[in-house]
């Protein structure tokens, strides 16, 4: 059973959500606040499979919710619930890590197909921790964090590394700069700036493809971000 954490403050929404989740197979979790929240995920018992946030809480917001689970390392789906105002204000969640986002009123059976899509996708995430990842000819052992373009071993640096993996787990997407740069921030709060980041594109081009100047797999969107071509 796919174990899930709302965090909602609305306890009529509480109530209506917590029992059509648990009737669609899923155990629920409930938290009130942004600090209950936070003591739930701390707790070692707890293993949740995707975060439902709320955007605006008592003491705080989901988004820091989703920027703190981020900046931790986790990859677990988010998926942010938002009253119809704040429907915009959701592009900075979108940035800060979160998978998702549906807008009050739902039905709950949009939104638990919202939930099982982010749950496939995390399992496919999970897969490719496992077994690694390959685009073309580009190959990432990701429990070696090794990369090799044919049979030429790539030397790369962590943040080239862990850029090469964001984008190729994202192949396809475009990925803001602003997502990128919160990806690229360690727990050791070493903050990648935007002028860092152009040189770690370049870098990166420098290392995996045939031609930089004219690149086939690392794209710039202009006005956008990057994106990983296959």
């Amino acid at each position: 059973m796919d174990k899930l954490l709302v965090l909602e403050d609305d306890q009529s929404l509480i109530d209506g959500l917590q029992y059509a989740l648990q009737k669609n197979g899923f155990a629920v979790t409930v938290a009130r606040t942004v600090r209950e929240a936070g003591q739930a995920l701390a707790d070692p018992q707890n293993r949740f499979d995707l975060l439902l946030l709320d955007v605006a809480l008592p003491d705080g917001t989901g988004f820091e919710v989703c920027e703190r689970v981020r900046r931790d390392g986790s990859r677990i789906p988010i998926i942010f619930l938002t009253a119809a105002d704040e429907e915009t204000s959701v592009i900075r969640g979108l940035d800060g890590g979160g998978d998702d986002y549906i807008t009050k009123p739902f039905r709950i059976g949009e939104l638990c197909s919202r939930i099982r899509a982010q749950l496939r996708r995390g399992g496919t995430m999970q897969k490719q921790m496992e077994e690694g990842l390959c685009a073309g000819d580009l190959r990432i052992d990701l429990p070696g964090s090794r990369a090799w373009v044919g049979d030429r071993m790539l030397e790369l640096t962590a943040a080239e590394y862990r850029l090469l993996c964001l984008l190729v787990q994202n192949a396809g997407r475009v990925l803001t700069r602003t997502a990128i740069l919160d990806a690229l921030w360690d727990g050791g709060g070493n903050f990648v700036d935007d002028n860092t980041l152009s040189v770690y594109i370049r870098r990166l081009r420098e290392k995996v493809e045939k031609n930089p100047s004219e690149p086939a797999h690392l794209l710039t969107v202009r006005g956008f971000g990057y994106q990983w071509k296959v």
